[in-house]
């Protein structure tokens, strides 16, 4: 299987269990399901699917040699995603908007009830073992430190909402290394510059007011939905435009749906002070980095080197709450 994608080019895929997996319906559905959750009202042409975000842990795994366990691991790690992606917190009782974390908290029993655990009992693969995260450190490690999980989102983040050029990320990845398991760049300048340009990623969109409302507004839509038995928490697993559909079947005969619709897909937002009257918070997860490198030959972060980022990294690591007219 060759597939090409747009920020690592054309990966040959021969792992013939990888290639069982991709071809699942279970993670076929990934492709309709948006990174960012309903942004396009806010960002018009910046849709990208965590389909291509699985398959680019995939190819960034595979370009820096992981073990084929590892690159298992990266490949399903988002399955357990409903629809809209992190707007699952904000629908289900378990979920935390600070910490985005629904997907995670749901992830084994969620990939346990797929085909997902047969194929890899195929292939002579361990399923508690791949299922197990913390075997994965290139894949996946606790914030501020990298992963792959992280880079891919970062640079496919900064790819489609054009914050930088296609030579600027080759130029990081060129500087980018595994360094006894873990992701170290070469200089200190890269490191630098990655770290800057994945805190203007977080503080434009990732944790911004669009993402606030967009939430707010998406989850307010499928809660209703479900009180009215439009729809059920199960059913939310399907993609973005299934769900859609099944609800929006019930528009033109119930009114509070036409508004909660409209409200969804307009981009005005109007923010309000905390102590306002008739508001509503919304509290987002905020994400920093702290990058390693090499100086000389000793592994560093860039916090050990620049006390500025020591700064940046205890405002940046804190959730963001924004206030909204109920």
């Amino acid at each position: 299987m060759k597939y090409i994608d747009r920020i690592y080019g054309e990966i040959e895929i021969v792992d013939r269990v990888v290639i069982d997996i991709i071809n699942t319906d279970a993670f076929q559905r990934l492709k309709g399901v948006d990174q960012a959750g309903y942004f396009d009202v806010y960002f018009p042409g910046t849709k990208h699917s965590r389909f291509e975000h699985s398959l680019g842990c995939y190819s960034l795994l595979h370009k820096f040699g992981a073990s084929i366990e590892e690159l298992l691991a990266g490949l399903i790690h988002d399955m357990s995603h409903s629809a809209f992606s992190h707007t699952a917190d904000y629908v289900f009782e378990s979920g935390r908007g600070a910490s985005q974390n629904y997907q995670d908290d749901i992830f084994v029993d969620f990939v346990r009830k797929t085909n997902i655990p047969d194929i890899l009992e195929r292939h002579d693969f361990s399923v508690d073992y791949i299922l197990d995260e913390h075997n994965f450190p290139l894949q996946e490690t606790k914030l501020p430190n990298l992963c792959a999980d992280r880079i891919d989102y970062s640079l496919r983040g900064v790819s489609v909402y054009g914050l930088t050029s296609a030579l600027e990320i080759d130029e990081i990845l060129k500087h980018l290394h595994v360094i006894d398991n873990k992701w170290v760049f070469d200089n200190f300048a890269i490191a630098k510059k990655y770290a800057e340009l994945f805190e203007k990623l977080n503080d434009i969109y990732y944790s911004n007011k669009e993402a606030a409302v967009m939430y707010l507004r998406t989850s307010r839509w499928i809660k209703y939905a479900i009180k009215m038995n439009y729809i059920n928490y199960e059913e939310l697993f399907v993609t973005d435009d299934e769900v859609i559909a099944k609800i929006n079947t019930h528009l033109e005969s119930d009114v509070e749906l036409q508004k909660l619709w409209h409200e969804m897909n307009n981009p005005k937002i109007v923010l309000k002070k905390k102590n306002s009257k008739n508001v509503e918070s919304v509290t987002v997860k905020s994400r920093i980095i702290d990058p390693l490198f090499l100086n000389e030959s000793i592994t560093q972060h860039i916090s050990e080197c620049d006390s500025t980022w020591v700064n940046v990294i205890a405002e940046e690591s804190l959730p963001k709450t924004y206030y909204f007219a109920k």
